[in-house]
């Protein structure tokens, strides 16, 4: 389908972005299933009600078919729920026109301040961890938070991860050397690359250590080979040249890894998406497809243990009830509900799933233009949680951990670090 290849000039081409954008709003007009999944749709579906428009798609004014493509936060679930979808005739793949929207319009205009700083999870998680605590002291003043909303556009209310000075890449070299040759797993042992992401590198490294141990545990050898951001943030704005250039890098170590027999685990379903569907489509590379055809979640991976008799069962302390919120980026992949799965073999565990959207996304709820909508969005989640009245919450994804401590004051786990605590594996 050219209008989604990446390589084709058409992709590029705002006036076939236009005629593409219209196509697909007159078929979603016609069908409306995804009404309630985002305010994409109902803000589109709004717009062509209009007298003026009476779904006439081509009397849309420019402004709202934009206005439409600003409001997806790419949760994915659209194309899971849309009926034609490739290999329809039709081709309807709502996200990735979305971002071909968001990409070309960059090319075009450049990219705001806004998405290069958003984008960049590299630089600004490096920096805040060299400069923990104090880094994080200054985000928590009024004076600061003023002027990132004034200049940057990150809302002065929404609550920011916390910079961890000792990073996990760090720790984990230091674990790594400490090892002796009695505690190395055998010959024999299954080998993972952990591609552990900006969220653990630079604020959760607790989740890395947590997924490091419980692999080890299951007797898993686990390596971390260089690994750059997975280039999603820089995709949120449209910055495709950017974040091209961190799936190179990426694939070329995770290629590398796979084929020293390896497979990529990954404990952010964000990423272990981008690794799975965007890195063949973006980057185009054999290397490419070999990183996405071995790639799993982490407890898509830990399922296929149990499922195959071969996950360390012997539990040593009781987890209780749990209210596990299940990330849209996982829904988005088919897998089913994986960690709550795995959750369940712990004896005594309860485990309540949840299903509603955070409405956080890589970047866009961190904007001071859609900080109080995503907030509104994720109130049926907030509200899950509260009345499940579990003593723990979980989530595989940071950032829905992120807005759900917003919305309820509870800091859900990962679920790793549950399973981490059951088996009795402290810090």
């Amino acid at each position: 389908m050219a209008s989604l290849d990446i390589r084709h000039p058409e992709f590029w081409d705002l006036g076939a972005v236009d005629k593409e954008l219209r196509r697909v709003y007159d078929i979603c007009g016609g069908c409306r299933r995804c009404l309630p999944l985002c305010p994409s749709f109902k803000v589109l579906f709004d717009r062509m009600d209009v007298d003026a428009v009476d779904g006439d798609v081509e009397k849309l004014p420019v402004a709202d078919v934009k206005e439409v493509v600003d409001l997806c936060y790419q949760c994915k679930l659209c194309f899971n729920h849309c009926p034609y979808t490739p290999p329809h005739r039709w081709e309807v793949d709502f996200p990735r026109l979305m971002l071909r929207a968001r990409a070309a319009g960059a090319r075009t205009n450049g990219v705001t301040l806004q998405d290069k700083l958003l984008g960049n999870a590299e630089l600004v998680g490096r920096l805040g961890s060299l400069g923990a605590p104090l880094s994080n002291w200054v985000n928590e003043l009024g004076v600061h938070r003023a002027f990132m909303q004034a200049v940057v556009g990150i809302h002065k209310k929404r609550n920011m991860p916390k910079f961890q000075r000792k990073t996990f890449s760090r720790w984990f070299r230091r674990h790594a050397a400490g090892k002796t040759a009695h505690q190395a797993p055998p010959a024999a042992a299954r080998r993972v690359a952990l591609f552990h992401t900006c969220s653990v590198e630079y604020y959760e490294p607790a989740t890395g250590r947590a997924a490091v141990r419980v692999l080890e545990r299951n007797r898993v050898d686990v390596s971390v080979p260089p690994q750059r951001c997975c280039g999603m943030p820089y995709l949120d704005g449209g910055a495709v040249d950017e974040a091209k250039a961190l799936i190179r890098d990426n694939v070329k170590s995770l290629a590398a890894a796979v084929r020293e027999g390896r497979e990529i685990v990954v404990p952010g379903p964000t990423c272990s998406y981008m690794l799975k569907q965007e890195y063949p489509w973006l980057d185009g590379s054999e290397d490419a497809e070999l990183v996405a055809a071995n790639t799993r979640d982490l407890f898509e991976y830990l399922a296929k243990l149990h499922a195959a008799g071969e996950l360390d069962t012997n539990f040593t302390a009781p987890v209780g009830a749990v209210t596990y919120h299940v990330p849209c980026h996982l829904r988005a992949q088919n897998i089913g509900h994986k960690s709550a799965d795995v959750l369940r073999t712990i004896p005594g565990a309860s485990v309540d799933v949840v299903e509603k959207c955070s409405a956080v996304d890589g970047t866009w709820g961190f904007k001071k233009e859609y900080y109080e909508l995503s907030l509104k969005l994720a109130k049926p989640l907030f509200d899950a949680i509260a009345t499940a009245g579990a003593p723990t919450a979980a989530t595989d994804c940071p950032l829905a951990a992120l807005q759900i401590e917003q919305g309820t004051g509870r800091k859900p786990k990962h679920p790793i670090e549950i399973l981490a605590t059951a088996y009795g594996l402290q810090e």
